[in-house]
């Protein structure tokens, strides 16, 4: 059974690595990746980005769900920007060149397929960042870098065992699923999709009755523990800073920087190459 965006130990460099290292360089990259709107920039991320993904030695059955959800997201976002604003690229780009005529008073533009592939590449530069941060961040090293970096320790404990509960939900639907399928109910691929998608939306009230159970189990262990009595907490997972955790921090500020420096060069966050 694949555990989808979970935690294992591959002693790669990237694992090794501090968590408040990983959280500022997706927090830096997150927010690099939303302001610039330079192709070069972005093309240089997903790049770094894919190296990245690749160090880290993520299983593809890891995230492929996930991605595949992602990405239907994503064709739905891009279609809905040129639906409600075919001209939005004319607009900030100032210059009109039709590609093709499509249908009433929607154009296909070289600057509003400019601007629709630019919001494109943008997922693909976050994302494999996402993938890394969860895949390769004990959940319990997690909440000791966001308490670190100033957030509540009860917020960050309560992400760290949403993060740690992630495979055992999966576990459940797993077994609700196989129950079912041993009852006669198809719901592998051999079910039309329209029946696959009903019978598995009704695993989803099971599924939330067992979630529930969990919840009320761990709160009552944390209330008899006297959890968020005190203001402050310890961590037993905090890890410290090493050589390799600087080089990361030192070259992902350095990029920002010089990324920020490149988009506003001219005055605009937006590049095009006939401009």
């Amino acid at each position: 059974m694949a555990k989808l965006l979970s935690y294992e130990e591959k002693g790669t460099w990237i694992h090794r690595l501090s968590g408040i290292t990983k959280l500022i360089f997706f927090l830096i990259w997150c927010a690099l990746s939303a302001l610039t709107y330079d192709t070069r920039i972005l093309l240089v991320m997903i790049m770094i980005s894919l190296i990245a993904f690749a160090c880290s030695r993520t299983k593809w059955k890891q995230v492929g769900s996930v991605f595949r959800v992602i990405m239907v997201f994503m064709v739905l976002n891009l279609a809905a920007i040129f639906i409600m604003s075919p001209e939005q690229g004319c607009v900030i780009y100032g210059t009109r060149k039709v590609l093709f005529y499509i249908a009433g008073h929607y154009y296909m533009t070289r600057e509003q397929l400019f601007y629709m592939f630019n919001v494109m590449i943008k997922y693909f530069t976050v994302i494999p960042a996402v993938f890394i941060f969860l895949v390769t961040t004990n959940p319990s090293e997690l909440a000791a870098s966001m308490n670190r970096v100033g957030v509540p320790y009860t917020i960050s404990y309560a992400l760290s065992i949403a993060l740690r509960y992630i495979p055992d939900v999966q576990g459940d639907f797993h077994r609700i699923r196989n129950a079912q399928e041993a009852r006669g109910i198809e719901m592998s691929a051999k079910a039309r999709l329209g029946e696959r998608i009903r019978r598995t939306a009704s695993i989803i009230f099971p599924l939330l009755f067992s979630s529930m159970e969990r919840i009320e189990v761990v709160s009552n262990a944390m209330e008899l523990r006297s959890f968020g009595k005190n203001k402050k907490r310890t961590w037993y997972a905090m890890k410290p800073l090493g050589r390799n955790d600087r080089l990361v921090l030192i070259g992902t500020v350095l990029f920002f920087i010089a990324g920020i420096v490149i988009t506003y060069a001219d005055g605009s966050r937006f590049w095009a190459y006939w401009l």
